[in-house]
């Protein structure tokens, strides 16, 4: 076998984020097909993607179920509520299975949303890994601060959704 030349290997992060990235493509709302996976002592434990409750119709089959929400600045921005999303899907799957997550970390595409952020911290997650940041995600970082979760990002790049479509 011959050696690959330049070859790093990765970092626990940037194992547990690759493989994010593939439970991603499992997702089933092309609005945001994003991915999570939670581990503990280097030991994948759970993972989840965007998709649909289980036997409900997905946004790639039928459409998106788009709700318009209307914020305290006045601004609206428009949401589809079919799917539960990626880190939902992965906690729901540890309750499931009997897996406990204290002292874990979850790694996620983007800044997990405010409710999220909740069940993140009540879960006794630890730590959260962040491929970027999510345009509307300062009150979950604010949460993280406070409940006292590391937060960290591999990018300071910002996903921004059409706050109109």
């Amino acid at each position: 076998m011959e050696k690959q030349e330049n070859y790093r290997r990765p970092s626990w992060d940037e194992y547990f984020m690759e493989v994010c990235d593939a439970i991603a493509k499992r997702a089933t709302c092309d609005r945001g097909r994003s991915g999570c996976v939670i581990a503990r002592d280097r030991q994948l434990l759970v993972t989840g993607y965007v998709g649909s409750p289980v036997g409900f119709p997905h946004c790639d089959e039928v459409g998106h179920q788009i709700k318009k929400l209307v914020h305290e600045d006045g601004s609206v921005s428009q949401h589809c509520m079919r799917t539960v999303h990626a880190e939902q899907n992965a906690i729901c799957q540890a309750a499931r299975r009997g897996v406990a997550l204290d002292g874990a970390t979850l790694y996620c595409t983007m800044t997990p949303c405010r409710t999220c952020a909740m069940l993140i911290i009540n879960c006794g997650i630890r730590r959260v890994v962040c491929k970027r940041k999510y345009h509307a995600g300062a009150e979950s970082e604010e949460f993280f601060r406070r409940a006292g979760i590391q937060l960290d990002y591999f990018s300071e790049d910002t996903e921004s959704y059409d706050r109109q479509s």
